[in-house]
């Protein structure tokens, strides 16, 4: 497996509130994460560093994550207690009072993959060179689309489309969306909303089906939403197959 990830405040903020990891353990499982930080003076970047901190600390915690089941649970407890540590955090903090993060998360093992998703930050899959988005976003216009009140091409110009219907740290209680992958696939991809908002997937399934390394293409589509306006905080993890891989 080759993995990369990297993040970068953009063109427009002036501080990063996104927070990323990969991780790996002895017996090649892998934890890839992104957390897209917002409000309460510049503390979204509080925020979404305790989500990425705590799924550090318990994943060096773990020998394995056993099975799907035990995963998925695994994965539900770790939300909740994220979601009860930012409050706490802004309850001891009143300054940061409105601090929130999403979190888009992926499971790999040799057995099951699983995603796990609140927010709007994306999690793909790439199969046969085409990326499929695997979550679904927790945003307003989504449930206008849903509804049939907005169209997909409506919605992807809407002035209020990065309001939230749920993120840590301002819902309680909070649910995960957990999804059961496939794990006949090539890649996984996961990243805040600062990518998908500049490129479409068809842009960035053209890069990361070039020839270059994959930090090379992680490095290139940061730079190409840079060069498009670069709104918001960029943030990708990236799980690439060698072709020796199983």
């Amino acid at each position: 497996m080759q993995t990369f990830y990297l993040t970068d405040p953009g063109k427009v903020r002036t501080h990063n509130e996104d927070n990323v990891t990969i991780l790996n353990n002895n017996n090649q499982e892998f934890l890839l994460a992104v957390a897209d930080g917002m409000g309460g003076h510049k503390a979204g970047e509080v925020a979404s560093k305790i989500a990425i901190d705590h799924l550090v600390d318990e994943f060096n915690k773990l020998d394995s994550f056993g099975t799907k089941n035990t995963a998925i649970e695994w994965i539900r407890n770790i939300v909740v207690e994220i979601n009860n540590m930012i409050f706490d955090y802004t309850n001891n903090n009143p300054n940061s009072k409105g601090m929130g993060t999403t979190l888009v998360l992926a499971i790999k093992t040799n057995d099951y993959i699983l995603f796990g998703n609140i927010g709007d930050s994306s999690g793909y899959v790439i199969k046969n060179q085409k990326l499929h988005k695997v979550t679904k976003d927790h945003t307003l216009v989504n449930l206008l689309v849903s509804t049939g009140e907005l169209t997909e091409e409506e919605a992807r110009f809407h002035p209020r489309k990065n309001v939230l219907m749920r993120a840590l740290g301002a819902n309680d209680p909070i649910e995960i969306d957990i999804f059961d992958v496939d794990i006949n696939i090539e890649g996984i991809f996961l990243c805040s909303d600062g990518l998908t908002n500049m490129l479409n997937e068809e842009q960035i399934e053209k890069i990361l089906n070039s020839d270059l390394p994959i930090e090379e293409a992680v490095v290139k589509l940061i730079k190409k939403s840079n060069s498009r306006g670069g709104t918001d905080n960029i943030t990708i993890a990236y799980l690439k197959k060698e072709s020796g891989d199983l």
